[in-house]
Formats: C-alpha cells, sequence, structure tokens
C-alpha cells in the first residue's frame, strides 16, 4: 500500500508483523516474493553484514517489484569517513528503493552521521538507520537524534554474524524495551541480527513492523542460496505466532 508520497507506510494492512527478506539477486528477489516475503531487502552477503548489492541488481529488482512490494537496500558496511558514507547513500537512494538502510556502529562519530544524513533524510528519502548492537543496546539520546534528523526508521541488527543471533546477545525483555523506545518516536521498527525461525514466537509478540532474516532461510547459511520453501515456512511460524498473540490476547 503507498502512502501519499508513492512510498509504503510501516505496515501496510496485513494485521501481522511483516517478514523481511534479505536477498543478493533478481532471482532470489524472485523467491522471497514468490515465498510471501512482505519486504524485499537488498543485500550482498560477501562484502560484509551489510553488503551493498550492486547498482544493476538493485535497480532491476526495483523495476521488477515496482508496487508489488516494497525493497530495501544497505548502503554497505559502516564507514567512518562522513563523504563516503552519503555519497553511498545517495547513490542507492537514486536507484529507487523505499527504504534505504544506513549502518551506524556505536562510536565517538555515531551522532556526526546521523547529523550528516539528515539533509536527506528531511528531503524525503525514507533513512532507516540499522543500529548494530554488537558492543551494547542504543541509548535513548540515539533514537532523539534520529526521530529529529527525519529518519524513517530503527532496526536493531548485529554486525559480527559469527557471534550469534540478536536472542543469543540480548534477552527479550530488553529487546522489548528498545522496542518500546522506537515506537514511542514514530519510528519504523524492525529487529534482525541472524535470527532463527525458532526466534519468531519471541519476537512476534513485540510487535515490530518487520522481522528481517536471510541465514536461515538459505541453503548453506547466510552466503548461500535462498530457499523458497524455507521462505514459507518462516511465513508460517509468523503468521501462527501473530494469531496466537491475537488470541492471548483477546482471551487475557
Amino acid at each position: 500500500m503507498a502512502d501519499a508520497g508513492g512510498g509504503y507506510v510501516a505496515q501496510p494492512d496485513r494485521g501481522r508483523v511483516g517478514l523481511l527478506v534479505s536477498v543478493r539477486s533478481l532471482a532470489e528477489a524472485e523467491r522471497a516474493l514468490t515465498g510471501g516475503a512482505d519486504l524485499i531487502d537488498m543485500k550482498e552477503p560477501s562484502r560484509g553484514a551489510l553488503g551493498a548489492v550492486d547498482g544493476s541488481v538493485l535497480r532491476s529488482v526495483v523495476r521488477r517489484m515496482d508496487s508489488l512490494r516494497p525493497v530495501s537496500a544497505t548502503i554497505g558496511d559502516p564507514s567512518p569517513d562522513l563523504e563516503v558514507m552519503t555519497a553511498r547513500a545517495e547513490t542507492v537512494a537514486a536507484a529507487g528503493p523505499d527504504y534505504v538502510k544506513v549502518g551506524l556502529a556505536r562510536d565517538s562519530g555515531t551522532y556526526a552521521r546521523v547529523e550528516a544524513l539528515a539533509p536527506m533524510a528531511r528531503s524525503g528519502v525514507r533513512l532507516v538507520a540499522v543500529l548494530l548492537a554488537d558492543n551494547g543496546l542504543p541509548e535513548t539520546n540515539l533514537l532523539d537524534r534520529l526521530q529529529a534528523a527525519g529518519f524513517a526508521g530503527a532496526m536493531l541488527d548485529t554486525g559480527d554474524k559469527a557471534s550469534g543471533s540478536l536472542t543469543a546477545l540480548y534477552g527479550v525483555p530488553d529487546i522489548a524495551a528498545f522496542c518500546r523506545m522506537v515506537r514511542r518516536r514514530g519510528l519504523l521498527l524492525g529487529l534482525a541480527g541472524s535470527l532463527r525461525i525458532s526466534d519468531i514466537p519471541r519476537l512476534a509478540p513485540l510487535r515490530p513492523d518487520y522481522l528481517g532474516f536471510r541465514g536461515a532461510l538459505c541453503a548453506g547459511g547466510r552466503s548461500g542460496v535462498l530457499d523458497e520453501d524455507r521462505v514459507r515456512e518462516a511465513l508460517r511460524v509468523l503468521m501462527r505466532s501473530c494469531d496466537d498473540e491475537h488470541m492471548q490476547a483477546v482471551s487475557g
């Protein structure tokens, strides 16, 4: 569902948490679409946790998805160089995805990066901050800065994929606190980070806009090939988890 500006709203009338599937090619995007993904996320795993796909690949997927599904795309792993970061973001935005994902590591330059991207966000580009939580959860001040800068959303993710899933690093109460902080600021909310299908029943009740997956849906891990049947399985578990949550809320 498009909003008045031609982009996609956070929760497009589906009444449940959305399934974000990260893909590296047009062929994988087709599998994700057929499997039932709600958001097609472009990422090249061989280039890092947030590796960017080639521009030609991104443009082909944007054209193919058109009004079928929203598309998000990463700009590459975090860079300390503000000019490099903004140039990458502008290049990705020019290819036409609905959301541009920018990784933000926690260091002394984080706020400067947010400010450098603010003009782009305020111009109408839907920027989503991917907050890498390997060294701690984001503080409220950073979320305030993202809101003030005009970012569209915030996604909690992990940078070191060898260190385990987000749920191995943090308990559900800590992740839930992050979710509440993001929602209070009216930002699109996503959770990712080497998530497994078995994580869905624990995370779906937190009501993020999207749960993001790649490795768990691939044959051979995140650098392998997306498996359409695994996408379907993740969607099935997600739908059941949302239905169970609704039933518990009603009965409770």
